[in-house]
């Protein structure tokens, strides 16, 4: 839509979307709409400022909440666009909105006067809550720099806009390098048929695939021609390259100066002080016990799938990088007579979507029903959530790849809910295949479980979003918690009365058999060390990245170190997987939040009834005392309120060998 002039910010004030406002197709709409959030901000800082008199939580935290929650609405909506926008206009506005307004954070959280404010205030009477979120906002006031000079202190706000425009530039990288490549028909053998049916060549018989996760996926589990495989790896793994590895090492310096100038001896220590881990020394410590817990498992599975292969190529060496996705689904479907191409047709998209929400509305007792609302894009579905017939929250699920878009899955906030001002609103940003109606979208059944994964987020910011503060709502628990309700969630992908709910074949309508459902979960099983193993190779490396001098890196040579260290598939010369690590940009150092937040989450699975998921009251417990606190509680006191003590090892532990049970009870019959 093009405009004639540029809008006056009051004229969007009143709008809780931008792309109501018009934000989806104008850049010149956006930006009025930023400022619009910026100016309440502002009025509210200026506001608790002129307070005069003795500092309360009402005439001054109440003040910085409203401060906060406008803050949080323009870069969570600003972020959203940056990531969805149709047109690249918008995009690339978006990006400079949510460069500004995480200026406006940076300067926030280096206010002295407001600082001073919080602090003189008097919590006498104030709930837990309360102190909880004064106590955590003043911790990441000292940590920012606060009680440095001016000088520093206008440095670090320099230096944070630096690191955040490195930050935006990585990922935008990522989300518009895809590549393509081209393949004939003989090379796609393998592949299941509506892949092939949606890959025509063309008249020259040549046909085109792209690095997008539903084209990319397939052919590296599927693709028996190696060359092929190889192909797509490389053009994956280099898609953001060579323009961002100059980009992350600027990144990297620009953080490792940060942590100097505020006393930390590493980024690490600096980002995982206010966290769950509390240092970067605590994160080698668990790193060590996972690599302890991994190590044997990983070199049977290692074994069990090379000596496999080698009965299928007789003088096989050994299997590359490229070739492991092939091998396993080869392995399992000798070994546990599954072929997961077998239960695609009875996960399409539609019917997946509709199982996910079944068993979410059970679980957490809500209703989901479709919203008389727009979103972004046409692509893009919009539900309202209801509890016993209240309004509750509202959703959106951009679920399937186009042009342009962020090419990940992930949950973003978009409205951050706040008690009798804001209702919490979501959205899911994915990539699943569908989205056609000539396509009827089946998924592999470890997209099923992604999907699961999503949603905990989606329900967490929605559950979570009923809180009395913003700064405390929803999503804004510590970094290394927030991987929790999502990979609780993911778990109940295993129960088979769950599955056949909504597990139907696409073209007969006949439910998934429970027979190979069994065949599914004993099969799946089978893997977990080496992903324990490739998780360790991410963690180790977002966190030693940010753990030494940045000037001495040579990220060809770490990346390549680490993975030969702690993987045994042979590593490809070319391969530049950290130009397109887009975890290294949110995460930064602690991308252990994956494992550690597993060995809570399946603790957390273990109090719920194998035999009856959705009944009992593990799920309203779970929800009551996690879901529900969002960032009102710190994530120990959540873990220590749900199970009575703090997480225990044994469930990670009997999860990682259930794998070799499987495999002697395959082996039996």
């Amino acid at each position: 839509m093009a405009v004639n002039s540029s809008p006056s910010a009051t004229q969007v004030t009143s709008d809780v979307h931008v792309w109501e406002a018009g934000g989806a197709s104008s850049p010149e709409f956006l930006s009025a709409w930023v400022s619009a959030r910026l100016e309440a901000h502002e009025a509210a800082l200026a506001a608790l400022l002129a307070v005069e008199g003795p500092r309360t939580t009402e005439n001054t935290l109440r003040l910085y909440d409203v401060a906060i929650e406008q803050l949080s609405l323009a870069g969570a909506q600003a972020g959203v666009l940056n990531s969805v926008a149709p047109e690249k206009a918008v995009r690339d506005q978006a990006q400079m909105e949510a460069q500004r307004v995480a200026m406006a954070g940076s300067a926030l959280s280096l206010n002295r006067e407001v600082y001073d404010a919080l602090a003189s205030m008097s919590l006498k009477g104030a709930s837990a809550t309360t102190r909880h979120y004064v106590e955590r906002t003043l911790l990441g006031y000292r940590l920012a720099g606060v009680d440095k000079s001016e000088e520093t202190r206008n440095r670090l706000q320099a230096l944070h806009e630096k690191a955040t425009k490195h930050s935006l530039d990585f990922s935008r990288n990522i989300q518009e390098g895809g590549k393509t490549i081209v393949a004939t028909q003989s090379e796609l053998e393998g592949l299941p048929p509506d892949y092939l049916g949606r890959h025509e060549p063309d008249a020259r018989g040549q046909i085109t695939l792209t690095t997008d996760q539903p084209d990319m996926q397939p052919v590296m589990t599927f693709a028996s021609d190696a060359a092929l495989r190889e192909r797509m790896f490389v053009a994956y793994n280099t898609r953001a390259y060579p323009a961002n590895k100059q980009i992350l090492l600027d990144m990297l310096s620009t953080r490792q100066e940060i942590a100097t100038v505020l006393g930390f001896r590493s980024w690490a220590d600096l980002a995982t002080a206010d966290q769950m881990m509390g240092s970067a020394a605590n994160v080698r410590k668990f790193l060590a016990r996972l690599e302890e817990a991994s190590r044997e498992g990983a070199v049977r599975e290692h074994e069990l799938v090379l000596e496999f292969a080698r009965t299928k190529q007789p003088g096989l060496k050994a299997i590359d990088i490229t070739s492991r996705g092939y091998w396993y689904e080869q392995y399992r479907r000798a070994a546990f007579d599954f072929d997961s191409q077998s239960v695609r047709p009875y996960f399409p998209y539609e019917q997946v979507e509709a199982g996910v929400l079944e068993t979410a509305a059970k679980l957490f007792r809500v209703e989901f029903r479709p919203a008389d609302a727009k979103g972004w894009d046409p692509a893009v579905s919009v539900y309202d959530v209801y509890e016993e017939g209240r309004h509750v929250g509202r959703f959106y699920l951009d679920m399937h790849p186009r042009e342009g878009k962020d090419k990940w899955f992930s949950a973003a906030p978009v409205v951050t809910g706040v008690r009798g001002r804001y209702m919490p609103e979501a959205a899911l940003i994915c990539n699943f295949p569908g989205g056609d109606p000539e396509d009827p979208g089946l998924l592999q059944y470890s997209d099923v479980v992604t999907y699961f994964h999503e949603f905990g987020h989606l329900m967490h910011a929605i559950l979570g979003g009923q809180t009395e503060w913003a700064g405390v709502s929803g999503f804004a628990t510590e970094g290394d918690f927030i991987e929790v309700p999502s990979q609780m969630l993911e778990e109940f992908f295993r129960d088979e009365k769950l599955l056949q709910s909504f597990a139907k074949h696409y073209e007969t309508g006949e439910v998934l058999p429970a027979e190979i459902i069994r065949k599914m979960k004993t099969a799946g099983s089978f893997g977990r060390a080496d992903w324990v193993r490739t998780q360790l190779y991410y963690t180790t490396l977002s966190l030693d990245l940010h753990d030494q001098d940045p000037s001495g890196i040579d990220f060809d040579e770490i990346t390549k170190h680490l993975y030969t260290s702690l993987v045994p598939w042979t590593w490809l010369e070319g391969n530049r997987m950290y130009a397109s690590f887009g975890h290294l940009t949110g995460y930064s150092s602690n991308y252990y939040t994956y494992a550690f937040d597993k060995v809570i989450a399946l603790d957390f699975f273990a109090q719920f009834d194998p035999a009856d998921l959705l009944g009992g009251d593990a799920g309203a417990r779970y929800r009551k005392l996690v879901l529900e606190q969002g960032g009102s509680k710190p994530g120990r006191q959540m873990v220590r309120d749900f199970l009575g003590r703090d997480e225990e090892f044994a469930a990670f532990s009997n999860w990682l060998n259930e794998e070799f049970d499987n495999q002697l009870i395959s082996a039996t019959t």
